[in-house]
């Protein structure tokens, strides 16, 4: 039997249009069409504050536009984010702290589809020039390059035996050696610092059978610092206002530094000039703590979202505005005149954190 001329148009008409079809389908949901076609789905969550500037950053803003989606996070601290009820009700569809420790915890209140560490920052000691310098005077740090190295436990051994600053070089500064964090219960880095200084009291990586050791001094340790904001940007912001007087001694993130220079150049380039007594640096304390990003899928969209964020132009962003390193924690190739020599490429004496027990238990003894 043959097919009549008339039929086999018909046939391959039909064919073109489900092809036509299926092609559109697959246009529209392609995540890089899906922004060029206007169709955007828009996320909401919570974030750490240090991330702040790189979700608001108009060139992330217009890279996720591409893949269809917009993301609006609220500021939240890393600890309260994965645990506090009045937060986790508001129904989030994602949540990015600044530790993959929180993970586990997170996991014990909500349904978490899938983590992905985003980025890696390290956990570092700010302070002013004529500091650092009297640091290495000291014996407690070294310099290379435009950063600097300090033996994390010394340092904490001096905060604890109340050292007088004229021992580490500083005669002029009033009273003892003091060293400010966030609210270990509140915020990431102090969380992580805590971590950090439990495992240099007790020797090795602190675990149930030595923290009642060392919790004492732990305790003596943060309870002695104060105040204690509850978000790292605000560390930073105050470190930055008060100046060296102030503030000598601040835990923070590496990027935090970079941010605010790529920030506003010309400000930098005056500080430079200036050549004031005291400029801004990072001490990197050996050992520090890593402090990931994993960004916490919650809902299926949020799973386009994390993929995202992965993407080499999102990654780049992170690297080139705001001195986030990638998952793997090293620097981008692509680094701007401003920073280069500001950090290590990559970090070598890395601590484990103690296991989510443990830290529970400091937190307890902390709040």
């Amino acid at each position: 039997m043959t097919i009549s001329r008339r039929a086999a148009l018909g046939l391959g008409a039909l064919g073109a249009s489900a092809a036509v079809t299926a092609g559109a389908v697959l246009f529209r949901r392609s995540p890089a069409m899906r922004g060029v076609l206007g169709d955007v789905t828009a996320l909401k969550g919570y974030a750490g504050g240090e991330k702040m500037a790189f979700i608001e950053n108009p060139k992330t803003v217009k890279a996720l536009k591409h893949f269809g989606l917009a993301l609006t996070a609220d500021r939240a601290g890393s600890v309260d984010q994965v645990r506090d009820p009045q937060l986790l009700g508001t129904g989030p569809q994602f949540l990015w702290p600044s530790s993959s420790s929180l993970v586990e915890l997170a996991r014990r209140h909500v349904k978490v589809l899938r983590d992905q560490v985003i980025f890696n920052s390290p956990i570092v000691i700010y302070s002013w020039t004529p500091f650092a310098e009297g640091l290495v005077r000291a014996g407690m740090a070294k310099k290379e390059n435009a950063h600097y190295f300090i033996d994390a436990k010394q340092i904490i051994d001096a905060v604890i035996a109340h050292r007088p600053w004229k021992d580490l070089g500083q005669p002029d500064l009033y009273g003892t050696v003091r060293l400010i964090a966030t609210d270990p219960n509140k915020s990431n880095s102090g969380f992580m610092f805590a971590g950090l200084v439990a495992n240099l009291l007790s020797g090795d990586v602190a675990t149930m059978a030595n923290l009642e050791t060392i919790l004492p001094q732990l305790v003596e340790l943060f309870r002695g610092m104060g105040y204690k904001p509850d978000s790292s940007g605000k560390v930073f912001d105050d470190y930055i206002a008060g100046g060296p007087g102030a503030d000598p001694l601040v835990v923070g993130y590496e990027n935090q530094l970079v941010e605010w220079i790529l920030q506003d150049p010309d400000r930098w380039a005056r500080v430079e000039a200036a050549g004031g007594p005291a400029k801004p640096v990072a001490l990197y304390p050996r050992p520090t703590v890593y402090s990931a990003h994993p960004f916490l899928s919650l809902v299926p969209d949020a799973l386009r979202l994390s993929d995202a964020l992965m993407s080499a132009e999102l990654q780049t962003i992170g690297w080139r505005d705001h001195g986030f390193r990638g998952p793997l924690g090293s620097i981008g190739a692509d680094t701007s005149d401003l920073v280069k020599g500001r950090m290590p490429a990559q970090i070598a004496s890395v601590a484990p954190m103690p296991d989510i027990e443990v830290m529970l238990k400091i937190l307890d003894a902390l709040a």
